[in-house]
């Protein structure tokens, strides 16, 4: 079972009467934004790449997903984002204060369905042409010279919460690793493979990329180039392309990476995952984070102290909690886990988002980490020095910790090493390890 948090105008009092607030709904916020966008043609097609990826399924492919986009209004931009039916990939486009002509009159989010008529009206909007916008809490009304379309919100799947939790983490790791000018975007994007499960590499050479088969410093990975065909439609109105990754050396494994095409007022980016057959709510890049003790307090505090700023500056959030930016950053991947923050890779920062989801339950939906606890809360794990027994169910474990990380003897680790986070014992023997300064104050 899945809770649902609401924000609500305004505390509820005594005093001359009986006060009682609500949490509001189409009366109290009619519209998060209303205006134009000041490229329509460009947003159209954005919009329409973002629903594309929405509706397809990259691995194995098979009818159409039928999931819709997530809209938020932040406090100077829209942005609208999806996952691929496998959650593969992950697609947003950003609506930046320069592609805006309209007010954002309050802050939030809905999911809204993108159905045909939407995406034919949507097709037919040219450089010209006026492209109207209406984002509410319970609906997008998209207004063209053809009249307008109202969305309404729609379910929200819930693989796509675990996926905005694990994207947030693997982008945050993420650097500028090339910028291509829009005919090397062109050419390069063109000559790539339209479809198999290949895992590339992408080299900075010169002005543009050169693709291989093995990973080198500096190299974005690029797993099953075909899912980059929702960017190419873009390409008419990009002026740029920026690639991002996290450091990568010989011999490394597959990674995530990220692709995106620019130009004044829009971003339109799609971050692929290490293969083509990982969606991105199994990749375990939030497990650590979530293993702490501390990180529910920490993320209900966070919480209480986040701002819809454009991007949320790490530095300053430690300082007015009084943590320290390791621990601001897992309780951001707490929030992740309910949908409440993003990342930026462009920007290199943190934004916020609001999904009807309450962190603590949202948590459990990892299975690891909820074995890892009852296996803790069995005391089933035994720690000495740098090697620790675990007793599951069906077998007996060896965890060893060195060099700061965990390696174990189960069939998860012996097939993933590691690149699809930690397995339970992992876990458990990371949470009795955090735990024992406060169990040996408690015996003295």
């Amino acid at each position: 079972m899945v809770s649902a948090a609401y924000s609500y105008l305004g505390s509820s009092a005594l005093a001359d009467g009986l006060r009682l607030q609500t949490s509001g709904g189409p009366a109290a916020h009619p519209r998060f934004f209303t205006g134009f966008l000041t490229d329509p043609g460009a947003a159209a097609t954005g919009l329409l790449a973002v629903a594309e990826v929405a509706r397809t399924r990259y691995f194995r492919p098979v009818s159409p997903a039928g999931l819709d986009p997530v809209v938020t209004a932040g406090s100077d931009r829209l942005r609208f984002e999806s996952f691929s039916g496998c959650c593969g990939v992950y697609a947003r486009l950003d609506v930046l204060p320069a592609g805006i002509d309209g007010e954002i009159v309050a802050h939030g989010t809905t999911n809204v369905d993108v159905n045909l008529p939407l995406q034919r009206a949507l097709g037919r909007v040219g450089r010209a042409d006026p492209l109207h916008l209406a984002v509410g809490p319970d609906d997008l009304t998209v207004t063209t010279f053809g009249g307008p379309l109202v969305e309404r919100k729609v379910p929200l799947p819930s693989r796509w919460l675990r996926g905005f939790a694990e994207a947030q983490v693997l982008t945050s790791r993420f650097d500028l690793r090339a910028e291509l000018g829009v005919a090397e975007a062109r050419a390069l994007l063109n000559r790539l493979p339209a479809g198999g499960t290949a895992v590339l590499w992408a080299v900075p050479a010169g002005r543009s990329l050169r693709i291989t088969s093995r990973p080198v410093p500096g190299a974005v990975c690029l797993a099953g180039a075909g899912r980059l065909a929702a960017l190419r439609p873009f390409l008419r109105h990009a002026t740029v392309l920026r690639v991002y990754g996290p450091p990568v050396a010989a011999g490394s494994g597959p990674v995530a990476g990220t692709w995106e095409l620019g130009m004044p007022g829009l971003r339109l980016s799609l971050t692929l995952s290490p293969e083509p057959y990982r969606g991105f709510s199994g990749e375990g890049a939030v497990l650590e984070a979530l293993s702490s003790d501390d990180v529910a307090d920490d993320a209900e505090l966070i919480s209480a102290l986040l701002s819809w700023d454009p991007a949320i500056d790490v530095h300053a959030l430690a300082d007015a909690a009084g943590l320290d930016s390791a621990r601001v950053r897992a309780a951001l991947t707490a929030l992740g886990t309910a949908g409440r923050v993003g990342f930026d890779a462009a920007e290199a920062g943190y934004f916020h988002r609001t999904l009807p989801y309450a962190a603590d339950v949202v948590a459990t939906m990892n299975p690891r980490l909820a074995g890892a606890r009852a296996l803790v809360e069995a005391g089933a794990v035994s720690v000495t020095g740098d090697l620790a027994t675990v007793r599951g169910a069906d077998d007996t474990y060896r965890v060893r910790h060195a060099d700061g990380a965990f390696s174990c003897t189960c069939r998860w680790w012996a097939r993933h090493r590691g690149e699809r986070g930690p397995c339970r014992h992992a876990l458990a023997v990371r949470m009795v390890r955090a735990g024992e300064p406060d169990r040996a104050e408690a015996t003295a």
